[in-house]
């Protein structure tokens, strides 16, 4: 059986709050104002796909979705994309089989939602997916509350001959 890892980042600013945008993260809308993006803004979800991506060795999430705002990612959430990336991970012979993401950011508060994010996240890709978070004690954009990072690790097993 062949097992490959991949690495996946994604980074988003925090929009103006008089846009009044929903908070998409880890497949769950939270409270409080959204994150700037073509899509959802969803970083864990982005990176997670990168990483799902990257493990195949089928490029990443503008290869699958393209870039802009009128890319075929454009206005959709981080669920509904991971979705589509397991899918296109079938058909070139690749199965999910473990998943990490660690946000890096100051808000919105994982832990009392982490079970419920990682359940999430699974089932958008089938596989179970663990969730960290961390801050950067006040350093970069992150540190400042300017916006959110996720860094994301993913493990994916050949299941035919197309690998």
């Amino acid at each position: 059986m062949t097992m490959l890892i991949g690495q996946g980042f994604d980074a988003h600013r925090f929009a103006d709050p008089a846009r009044n945008r929903p908070l998409w993260l880890a497949c769950l809308e939270w409270d409080g104002n959204g994150i700037e993006g073509d899509s959802d803004g969803d970083v864990a979800a982005h990176a997670l796909i990168d990483a799902l991506l990257s493990a195949a060795h089928l490029g990443d999430i503008g290869t699958l979705f393209g870039v802009g705002k009128s890319s075929a990612g454009a206005g959709r959430h981080g669920a509904d994309m991971l979705r589509e990336t397991v899918e296109y991970l079938h058909a070139h012979g690749f199965a999910p089989s473990s998943a990490s993401v660690a946000l890096v950011g100051n808000r919105p508060k994982i832990g009392p939602r982490r079970t419920e994010a990682e359940s999430a996240l699974s089932r958008a890709v089938g596989c179970q997916v663990s969730l960290t978070a961390t801050t950067t004690d006040g350093m970069g954009f992150t540190g400042r509350g300017e916006g959110i990072a996720a860094i994301a690790t993913a493990l994916v097993t050949a299941v035919t001959d197309a690998a």
